[in-house]
Protein backbone atom coordinates (compact mmCIF):
# COMPACT_ATOMS: atom_id res chain seq x y z
CA UNK A 1 0.00 0.00 0.00
CA UNK A 2 1.35 3.27 -0.60
CA UNK A 3 1.05 6.23 1.79
CA UNK A 4 -0.18 9.47 1.05
CA UNK A 5 2.21 12.04 0.43
CA UNK A 6 1.72 14.97 2.59
CA UNK A 7 1.15 18.24 0.68
CA UNK A 8 2.70 21.75 1.27
CA UNK A 9 -0.17 22.88 3.56
CA UNK A 10 -0.22 19.88 5.76
CA UNK A 11 3.25 19.84 6.73
CA UNK A 12 2.49 24.31 7.46
CA UNK A 13 -0.41 23.00 9.86
CA UNK A 14 1.58 20.49 11.47
CA UNK A 15 4.25 22.87 12.13
CA UNK A 16 1.83 25.38 13.49
CA UNK A 17 0.22 22.95 15.77
CA UNK A 18 4.04 21.73 17.30
CA UNK A 19 5.72 25.15 17.67
CA UNK A 20 1.97 25.97 19.47
CA UNK A 21 2.26 22.69 21.68
CA UNK A 22 6.03 23.24 22.58
CA UNK A 23 4.98 26.88 23.49
CA UNK A 24 2.18 25.92 25.72
CA UNK A 25 4.65 23.12 26.72
CA UNK A 26 7.01 26.30 27.84
CA UNK A 27 4.35 27.71 29.69
CA UNK A 28 3.99 24.36 31.52
CA UNK A 29 7.57 24.06 32.21
CA UNK A 30 7.63 28.07 33.64
CA UNK A 31 4.87 27.93 35.70
CA UNK A 32 5.98 26.09 39.04
CA UNK A 33 9.42 28.34 39.29
CA UNK A 34 7.43 31.22 38.83
CA UNK A 35 4.94 30.67 41.60
CA UNK A 36 6.55 27.83 43.38
CA UNK A 37 7.16 29.84 46.26
CA UNK A 38 4.12 31.65 46.90
CA UNK A 39 2.26 28.30 46.42
CA UNK A 40 4.08 26.44 49.06
CA UNK A 41 3.80 29.17 51.13
CA UNK A 42 0.08 29.06 51.47
CA UNK A 43 0.02 25.64 51.44
CA UNK A 44 2.85 24.18 54.06
CA UNK A 45 2.24 27.44 56.08
CA UNK A 46 3.18 31.03 56.46
CA UNK A 47 5.42 29.68 59.65
CA UNK A 48 6.81 26.62 57.68
CA UNK A 49 11.10 27.12 58.14
CA UNK A 50 12.87 27.48 54.71
CA UNK A 51 14.68 24.31 54.62
CA UNK A 52 11.40 22.53 54.60
CA UNK A 53 10.04 24.96 51.28
CA UNK A 54 12.95 23.89 49.55
CA UNK A 55 12.82 20.71 50.05
CA UNK A 56 9.41 20.53 48.77
CA UNK A 57 9.94 22.72 45.78
CA UNK A 58 12.90 20.00 45.06
CA UNK A 59 10.66 17.45 45.38
CA UNK A 60 7.65 19.10 43.66
CA UNK A 61 10.45 19.81 40.43
CA UNK A 62 11.55 16.34 40.82
CA UNK A 63 8.18 14.83 40.61
CA UNK A 64 7.65 17.18 36.95
CA UNK A 65 10.63 16.09 36.07
CA UNK A 66 10.22 12.21 36.68
CA UNK A 67 6.47 12.57 34.98
CA UNK A 68 7.38 14.07 31.74
CA UNK A 69 10.75 11.49 31.90
CA UNK A 70 7.67 8.80 31.53
CA UNK A 71 5.74 10.59 29.24
CA UNK A 72 8.29 10.94 26.88
CA UNK A 73 8.65 7.09 26.87
CA UNK A 74 5.02 6.45 27.13
CA UNK A 75 3.99 8.92 24.77
CA UNK A 76 7.55 7.71 22.47
CA UNK A 77 5.68 4.29 22.64
CA UNK A 78 1.83 5.50 21.92
CA UNK A 79 3.71 7.68 18.46
CA UNK A 80 5.27 4.25 17.10
CA UNK A 81 2.27 2.42 17.79
CA UNK A 82 -0.79 4.71 16.65
CA UNK A 83 1.15 7.54 15.11
CA UNK A 84 2.54 11.28 15.90
CA UNK A 85 -0.89 13.17 15.86
CA UNK A 86 -2.98 10.71 17.29
CA UNK A 87 -0.48 10.33 20.64
CA UNK A 88 0.07 14.35 20.34
CA UNK A 89 -3.38 14.99 20.96
CA UNK A 90 -3.67 12.96 23.91
CA UNK A 91 -0.38 14.32 25.37
CA UNK A 92 -1.57 17.58 25.26
CA UNK A 93 -4.72 17.29 26.51
CA UNK A 94 -3.41 15.55 29.71
CA UNK A 95 -1.22 18.18 30.70
CA UNK A 96 -3.53 21.05 29.83
CA UNK A 97 -6.34 19.47 32.04
CA UNK A 98 -3.77 18.24 35.08
CA UNK A 99 -2.22 22.02 35.20
CA UNK A 100 -5.57 23.56 35.37
CA UNK A 101 -6.53 20.80 37.99
CA UNK A 102 -3.53 22.17 39.93
CA UNK A 103 -5.22 25.16 41.01
CA UNK A 104 -7.13 23.28 43.44
CA UNK A 105 -4.62 21.56 45.24
CA UNK A 106 -5.13 21.66 49.06
CA UNK A 107 -1.12 20.30 49.73
CA UNK A 108 2.21 20.06 48.26
CA UNK A 109 1.30 16.38 47.74
CA UNK A 110 -1.83 17.48 46.05
CA UNK A 111 0.51 19.53 44.05
CA UNK A 112 3.18 17.48 43.22
CA UNK A 113 1.19 14.29 41.99
CA UNK A 114 -0.61 16.91 39.60
CA UNK A 115 2.39 18.15 38.68
CA UNK A 116 3.93 14.93 37.32
CA UNK A 117 0.48 14.10 35.87
CA UNK A 118 0.72 17.02 33.54
CA UNK A 119 4.24 16.43 33.04
CA UNK A 120 3.34 13.03 31.48
CA UNK A 121 1.64 14.81 28.72
CA UNK A 122 4.24 17.64 28.01
CA UNK A 123 7.41 15.03 28.09
CA UNK A 124 5.02 13.15 25.48
CA UNK A 125 4.94 16.24 23.41
CA UNK A 126 8.13 16.94 22.99
CA UNK A 127 8.81 13.96 21.20
CA UNK A 128 5.97 13.47 19.54
CA UNK A 129 6.21 17.06 18.11
CA UNK A 130 9.91 16.59 16.95
CA UNK A 131 9.65 13.20 15.55
CA UNK A 132 6.37 14.68 13.27
CA UNK A 133 7.58 17.54 12.51
CA UNK A 134 11.24 16.40 11.53
CA UNK A 135 9.57 13.30 9.14
CA UNK A 136 7.57 16.37 7.55
CA UNK A 137 9.73 18.53 6.42
CA UNK A 138 12.81 17.70 4.37
CA UNK A 139 16.56 17.45 5.54
CA UNK A 140 17.34 21.59 4.61
CA UNK A 141 14.80 22.53 6.95
CA UNK A 142 16.08 20.21 10.04
CA UNK A 143 18.13 23.44 11.65
CA UNK A 144 15.52 25.77 11.52
CA UNK A 145 12.81 23.84 12.91
CA UNK A 146 15.25 22.46 15.61
CA UNK A 147 15.44 26.21 16.83
CA UNK A 148 12.23 27.07 16.61
CA UNK A 149 11.63 24.28 18.60
CA UNK A 150 13.55 25.09 21.24
CA UNK A 151 12.26 29.04 20.75
CA UNK A 152 8.81 28.45 21.19
CA UNK A 153 9.20 26.63 24.19
CA UNK A 154 10.64 29.57 25.81
CA UNK A 155 8.16 31.67 24.19
CA UNK A 156 6.12 30.01 26.28
CA UNK A 157 8.17 30.69 29.55
CA UNK A 158 7.96 34.68 28.42
CA UNK A 159 4.13 34.29 28.31
CA UNK A 160 3.89 32.93 31.43
CA UNK A 161 6.08 35.72 32.76
CA UNK A 162 4.06 38.50 30.99
CA UNK A 163 1.06 37.35 32.28
CA UNK A 164 2.27 37.30 36.35
CA UNK A 165 3.88 40.44 35.60
CA UNK A 166 0.17 42.01 33.75
CA UNK A 167 -1.25 40.59 37.02
CA UNK A 168 0.64 42.21 39.87
CA UNK A 169 0.22 46.02 38.16
CA UNK A 170 -3.38 45.53 38.54
CA UNK A 171 -5.00 47.37 41.14
CA UNK A 172 -6.01 45.70 44.44
CA UNK A 173 -8.91 43.44 44.24
CA UNK A 174 -9.43 44.34 40.48
CA UNK A 175 -8.99 40.82 39.31
CA UNK A 176 -10.95 39.57 42.21
CA UNK A 177 -13.56 41.51 40.96
CA UNK A 178 -13.89 40.55 37.76
CA UNK A 179 -13.90 36.92 38.40
CA UNK A 180 -16.79 37.31 40.47
CA UNK A 181 -18.18 39.56 37.93
CA UNK A 182 -18.39 36.43 35.34
CA UNK A 183 -20.95 34.19 38.38
CA UNK A 184 -17.84 32.51 40.08
CA UNK A 185 -18.50 31.80 43.63
CA UNK A 186 -16.64 34.77 45.95
CA UNK A 187 -14.87 31.88 47.43
CA UNK A 188 -13.15 30.78 44.41
CA UNK A 189 -12.67 34.19 43.50
CA UNK A 190 -10.72 35.02 46.40
CA UNK A 191 -8.89 31.87 46.54
CA UNK A 192 -7.61 32.21 42.68
CA UNK A 193 -6.04 35.75 43.43
CA UNK A 194 -4.53 35.33 46.92
CA UNK A 195 -0.62 34.67 47.13
CA UNK A 196 0.12 36.56 43.79
CA UNK A 197 -2.38 34.48 41.64
CA UNK A 198 -0.72 31.57 41.86
CA UNK A 199 -4.36 29.44 41.31
CA UNK A 200 -5.08 31.68 38.52
CA UNK A 201 -1.75 31.12 37.00
CA UNK A 202 -1.96 27.28 36.99
CA UNK A 203 -5.78 27.50 35.98
CA UNK A 204 -4.63 29.23 32.50
CA UNK A 205 -2.38 26.40 32.30
CA UNK A 206 -5.93 24.61 30.85
CA UNK A 207 -6.04 27.04 27.66
CA UNK A 208 -4.03 23.88 25.46
CA UNK A 209 -6.46 21.67 25.48
CA UNK A 210 -8.02 24.04 22.65
CA UNK A 211 -5.47 22.99 20.57
CA UNK A 212 -6.48 19.40 20.54
CA UNK A 213 -9.18 20.21 18.46
CA UNK A 214 -7.17 22.12 16.10
CA UNK A 215 -5.02 19.19 15.58
CA UNK A 216 -7.36 16.21 15.45
CA UNK A 217 -8.94 17.56 12.30
CA UNK A 218 -6.80 19.52 10.15
CA UNK A 219 -2.97 17.97 11.34
CA UNK A 220 -1.61 15.30 8.90
CA UNK A 221 -0.02 12.17 9.80
CA UNK A 222 3.53 11.59 8.78
CA UNK A 223 3.92 9.74 5.28
CA UNK A 224 7.24 8.34 6.56
CA UNK A 225 5.26 6.60 10.04
CA UNK A 226 2.97 5.48 7.60
CA UNK A 227 4.69 4.24 5.38
CA UNK A 228 5.92 2.13 7.98
CA UNK A 229 2.69 0.85 9.56
CA UNK A 230 2.11 -0.51 6.28
CA UNK A 231 4.73 -2.23 6.15
CA UNK A 232 3.67 -3.94 9.24
CA UNK A 233 6.38 -2.55 11.47
CA UNK A 234 3.90 -0.58 13.88
CA UNK A 235 2.49 -3.90 15.04
CA UNK A 236 6.14 -5.01 16.72
CA UNK A 237 5.27 -2.64 19.83
CA UNK A 238 3.12 -4.73 22.48
CA UNK A 239 0.77 -3.27 25.25
CA UNK A 240 2.31 -5.66 27.47
CA UNK A 241 6.02 -4.01 27.21
CA UNK A 242 4.22 -0.90 29.15
CA UNK A 243 4.85 -2.74 32.49
CA UNK A 244 8.35 -2.29 32.26
CA UNK A 245 7.78 1.36 31.91
CA UNK A 246 5.07 1.09 34.93
CA UNK A 247 8.34 -0.41 37.05
CA UNK A 248 10.38 2.32 36.09
CA UNK A 249 8.34 4.99 37.01
CA UNK A 250 7.62 3.52 40.72
CA UNK A 251 11.28 3.19 40.92
CA UNK A 252 11.72 6.96 39.95
CA UNK A 253 8.99 7.34 42.92
CA UNK A 254 10.89 5.36 45.42
CA UNK A 255 14.08 7.62 44.55
CA UNK A 256 11.78 10.86 45.37
CA UNK A 257 10.42 9.29 48.35
CA UNK A 258 14.06 8.36 49.75
CA UNK A 259 14.60 11.94 49.81
CA UNK A 260 11.36 13.28 50.57
CA UNK A 261 12.13 11.66 54.28
CA UNK A 262 12.81 14.64 56.97
CA UNK A 263 16.39 14.71 57.64
CA UNK A 264 17.23 12.09 60.30
CA UNK A 265 14.60 9.47 59.32
CA UNK A 266 16.62 7.69 57.31
CA UNK A 267 20.62 7.50 56.97
CA UNK A 268 22.33 9.58 54.14
CA UNK A 269 24.29 6.44 52.67
CA UNK A 270 21.10 4.65 52.55
CA UNK A 271 19.05 7.16 50.77
CA UNK A 272 22.54 7.08 48.19
CA UNK A 273 22.52 3.61 47.78
CA UNK A 274 18.69 3.25 47.60
CA UNK A 275 19.06 6.06 44.67
CA UNK A 276 21.50 4.05 42.56
CA UNK A 277 19.57 0.76 43.05
CA UNK A 278 16.35 2.62 41.56
CA UNK A 279 18.23 4.45 38.43
CA UNK A 280 19.25 1.42 37.60
CA UNK A 281 15.90 -0.12 38.06
CA UNK A 282 14.23 3.01 36.22
CA UNK A 283 16.72 2.67 33.13
CA UNK A 284 15.82 -0.89 32.53
CA UNK A 285 12.14 -0.31 33.13
CA UNK A 286 11.96 2.99 30.74
CA UNK A 287 14.58 1.00 27.54
CA UNK A 288 12.19 -2.17 28.11
CA UNK A 289 9.48 -1.54 25.53
CA UNK A 290 12.20 -0.85 22.97
CA UNK A 291 14.22 -3.60 23.42
CA UNK A 292 11.25 -5.82 23.05
CA UNK A 293 10.24 -4.17 19.98
CA UNK A 294 14.24 -4.41 18.67
CA UNK A 295 14.17 -8.11 19.83
CA UNK A 296 10.76 -8.69 17.53
CA UNK A 297 11.67 -6.34 14.93
CA UNK A 298 14.44 -9.36 13.29
CA UNK A 299 17.09 -6.55 12.89
CA UNK A 300 20.52 -7.92 13.50
CA UNK A 301 21.99 -7.90 17.29
CA UNK A 302 24.58 -4.92 16.10
CA UNK A 303 21.67 -2.95 15.10
CA UNK A 304 19.45 -3.18 18.25
CA UNK A 305 22.74 -2.51 20.39
CA UNK A 306 23.56 0.12 18.34
CA UNK A 307 20.02 1.71 18.76
CA UNK A 308 20.29 1.03 22.80
CA UNK A 309 23.24 2.51 23.05
CA UNK A 310 22.21 5.47 20.84
CA UNK A 311 19.14 6.06 23.80
CA UNK A 312 21.58 5.81 26.77
CA UNK A 313 24.12 8.82 24.77
CA UNK A 314 21.05 10.60 24.03
CA UNK A 315 20.26 10.10 27.99
CA UNK A 316 23.21 11.46 28.85
CA UNK A 317 23.63 14.79 26.36
CA UNK A 318 20.36 15.52 27.22
CA UNK A 319 20.81 15.00 30.99
CA UNK A 320 24.05 17.18 31.36
CA UNK A 321 22.26 20.67 30.19
CA UNK A 322 18.76 19.79 32.08
CA UNK A 323 20.44 19.00 35.15
CA UNK A 324 22.00 22.51 35.02
CA UNK A 325 18.86 23.92 34.02
CA UNK A 326 16.75 22.73 36.55
CA UNK A 327 19.23 22.04 39.15
CA UNK A 328 21.04 25.15 38.25
CA UNK A 329 19.42 28.22 36.43
CA UNK A 330 15.94 27.67 37.90
CA UNK A 331 17.09 28.26 41.33
CA UNK A 332 17.57 31.28 40.57
CA UNK A 333 14.03 32.39 41.66
CA UNK A 334 14.27 31.38 44.67
CA UNK A 335 18.12 33.03 45.30
CA UNK A 336 16.51 36.51 44.30
CA UNK A 337 14.20 37.23 46.98
CA UNK A 338 17.06 36.54 49.38
CA UNK A 339 19.18 39.23 47.71
CA UNK A 340 18.95 42.87 48.45
CA UNK A 341 16.07 44.55 46.36
CA UNK A 342 15.08 40.78 45.59
CA UNK A 343 12.17 40.59 47.13
CA UNK A 344 9.75 42.49 45.39
CA UNK A 345 7.07 40.89 43.07
CA UNK A 346 8.14 41.71 39.34
CA UNK A 347 11.25 40.26 39.53
CA UNK A 348 10.35 37.12 39.18
CA UNK A 349 8.40 37.80 36.29
CA UNK A 350 11.05 39.92 35.06
CA UNK A 351 13.65 37.51 35.54
CA UNK A 352 11.65 35.15 33.31
CA UNK A 353 10.91 37.22 30.43
CA UNK A 354 14.32 38.63 29.87
CA UNK A 355 15.83 34.90 30.49
CA UNK A 356 13.29 33.53 27.72
CA UNK A 357 14.11 35.73 25.33
CA UNK A 358 17.83 34.97 25.71
CA UNK A 359 16.84 31.86 25.88
CA UNK A 360 14.46 31.71 22.36
CA UNK A 361 17.76 33.45 20.50
CA UNK A 362 20.18 30.67 22.21
CA UNK A 363 18.27 27.76 21.00
CA UNK A 364 18.11 29.53 17.14
CA UNK A 365 21.99 30.36 17.40
CA UNK A 366 22.66 26.24 18.46
CA UNK A 367 20.66 25.03 15.96
CA UNK A 368 21.99 27.03 12.93
CA UNK A 369 25.90 27.18 14.03
CA UNK A 370 25.25 22.87 14.21
CA UNK A 371 25.37 22.65 10.28
CA UNK A 372 28.58 24.70 9.29
CA UNK A 373 30.64 23.94 12.42
CA UNK A 374 29.08 20.19 13.26
CA UNK A 375 26.96 18.94 15.83
CA UNK A 376 29.78 17.27 18.24
CA UNK A 377 31.94 21.11 18.20
CA UNK A 378 28.75 23.07 18.80
CA UNK A 379 28.08 21.07 22.14
CA UNK A 380 31.51 21.04 23.31
CA UNK A 381 31.64 25.06 22.81
CA UNK A 382 28.09 25.27 24.47
CA UNK A 383 28.59 23.30 27.95
CA UNK A 384 32.26 25.43 28.62
CA UNK A 385 30.30 28.68 27.95
CA UNK A 386 27.21 27.75 29.81
CA UNK A 387 29.54 26.48 32.89
CA UNK A 388 31.51 29.62 32.33
CA UNK A 389 28.19 32.03 32.14
CA UNK A 390 27.00 30.18 35.03
CA UNK A 391 29.32 29.76 37.27
CA UNK A 392 29.65 33.91 36.37
CA UNK A 393 26.23 34.60 37.12
CA UNK A 394 25.96 33.27 40.92
CA UNK A 395 29.37 34.23 42.02
CA UNK A 396 28.94 38.43 40.22
CA UNK A 397 26.06 38.85 41.08
CA UNK A 398 25.57 40.45 45.36
CA UNK A 399 22.45 42.11 44.78
CA UNK A 400 18.93 42.17 42.53
CA UNK A 401 19.04 44.82 39.82
CA UNK A 402 19.42 46.02 35.89
CA UNK A 403 22.76 43.96 35.36
CA UNK A 404 21.24 40.81 37.89
CA UNK A 405 18.52 40.72 35.35
CA UNK A 406 20.62 41.38 32.23
CA UNK A 407 22.78 38.84 33.29
CA UNK A 408 19.84 36.30 34.00
CA UNK A 409 19.15 36.45 29.61
CA UNK A 410 22.39 35.75 28.57
CA UNK A 411 22.82 32.79 31.41
CA UNK A 412 19.23 32.00 29.36
CA UNK A 413 20.77 32.59 26.15
CA UNK A 414 23.99 30.50 26.29
CA UNK A 415 22.34 27.29 28.31
CA UNK A 416 19.56 26.97 27.03
CA UNK A 417 21.25 26.83 23.40
CA UNK A 418 21.32 22.78 23.63
CA UNK A 419 17.35 23.02 23.35
CA UNK A 420 17.87 24.17 20.09
CA UNK A 421 20.75 21.76 19.41
CA UNK A 422 19.37 18.08 21.00
CA UNK A 423 16.16 18.56 18.57
CA UNK A 424 18.58 18.49 15.98
CA UNK A 425 20.77 15.74 17.03
CA UNK A 426 18.67 13.20 18.54
CA UNK A 427 16.37 12.54 15.42
CA UNK A 428 19.40 11.95 13.59
CA UNK A 429 20.49 9.13 15.62
CA UNK A 430 16.87 6.61 15.31
CA UNK A 431 15.65 5.35 12.49
CA UNK A 432 11.88 6.04 11.75
CA UNK A 433 10.30 2.72 13.26
CA UNK A 434 11.62 3.93 16.93
CA UNK A 435 12.56 7.44 16.71
CA UNK A 436 9.46 8.86 18.86
CA UNK A 437 10.57 6.23 21.18
CA UNK A 438 14.56 6.56 20.79
CA UNK A 439 14.24 10.61 21.37
CA UNK A 440 11.69 10.52 23.89
CA UNK A 441 13.89 8.31 25.88
CA UNK A 442 17.27 10.34 24.95
CA UNK A 443 15.62 13.48 25.96
CA UNK A 444 13.12 12.93 28.59
CA UNK A 445 15.16 10.56 30.27
CA UNK A 446 17.92 13.21 31.28
CA UNK A 447 14.86 15.08 33.02
CA UNK A 448 15.50 11.70 35.28
CA UNK A 449 19.07 12.65 35.87
CA UNK A 450 18.34 16.17 36.32
CA UNK A 451 15.41 15.11 39.18
CA UNK A 452 18.29 13.35 40.87
CA UNK A 453 20.19 16.07 40.92
CA UNK A 454 17.92 18.45 42.10
CA UNK A 455 16.91 16.24 45.02
CA UNK A 456 20.25 16.78 46.46
CA UNK A 457 19.99 20.76 46.30
CA UNK A 458 18.24 20.89 49.50
CA UNK A 459 21.23 18.95 51.02
CA UNK A 460 23.75 21.31 48.52
CA UNK A 461 21.84 24.34 50.41
CA UNK A 462 22.13 23.19 53.52
CA UNK A 463 26.06 22.33 53.09
CA UNK A 464 26.65 25.92 52.00
CA UNK A 465 24.56 27.11 54.84
CA UNK A 466 21.32 28.13 52.66
CA UNK A 467 24.18 29.63 50.05
CA UNK A 468 22.44 29.84 46.93
CA UNK A 469 25.03 31.57 44.99
CA UNK A 470 27.74 28.84 46.05
CA UNK A 471 25.69 25.52 45.81
CA UNK A 472 24.32 26.55 42.28
CA UNK A 473 27.53 27.31 41.33
CA UNK A 474 28.89 23.72 42.32
CA UNK A 475 25.95 22.73 39.59
CA UNK A 476 27.96 23.74 36.50
CA UNK A 477 30.73 21.65 37.24
CA UNK A 478 27.93 18.89 35.33
CA UNK A 479 29.06 20.51 31.97
CA UNK A 480 32.51 18.56 32.11
CA UNK A 481 30.67 15.40 31.83
CA UNK A 482 29.41 16.89 28.86
CA UNK A 483 32.43 17.67 27.31
CA UNK A 484 33.33 13.81 27.85
CA UNK A 485 30.05 12.41 26.56
CA UNK A 486 30.41 14.24 22.79
CA UNK A 487 33.96 13.14 22.61
CA UNK A 488 32.53 9.65 22.08
CA UNK A 489 29.30 10.90 19.78
CA UNK A 490 28.93 9.84 16.48
CA UNK A 491 29.20 13.05 14.15
CA UNK A 492 25.73 13.52 12.08
CA UNK A 493 26.25 16.43 9.93
CA UNK A 494 25.64 16.76 6.60
CA UNK A 495 23.47 12.99 6.61
CA UNK A 496 19.59 12.56 6.19
CA UNK A 497 17.54 11.08 8.52
CA UNK A 498 17.82 7.22 9.23
CA UNK A 499 15.32 5.21 7.47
Amino acid sequence: MNSPVVSSRGRQLALIAALLGWMFDGMEMGLFPLVGKDALRELLGQDAAQNRLDLWYGIVLACFLVGAATGGVLFGWLGDKLGRVRAMTLSILTYSLCSGLSAASQSPEQLAILRFLGALGMGGEWALGVALVMELWPGASRALMAGLIGAFGNLGYLICGGIALGLNHTEAGQVESWLRSTGMPPAWATALTAHRHWRLLFLVGAVPALLTMFIRLLVPESDKWTREKDAGKASYWSERDLLGVLVGCAAAGGVISLWAIPEGGLDFWVRVAGSLVGLVVVVAGYLYPARRYLARSGLSPEVRVRTLGRMLLGAGLSGVPLLGTWAGLMWMYQWVGKLPSGDVADAKPLMQIVSSVGAALGCLIGAFLSVPLGRRPVYAALCLLSMVSMIAFYRLNTDYGVVFVLSAGVLGLVSASFYGWLPLYLPELFPTAVRATGQGFGFNFGRIIAAAGNLQMANLLALFDNDYAQACALVAGVYVVGLILIAIAPETQGQPLPE
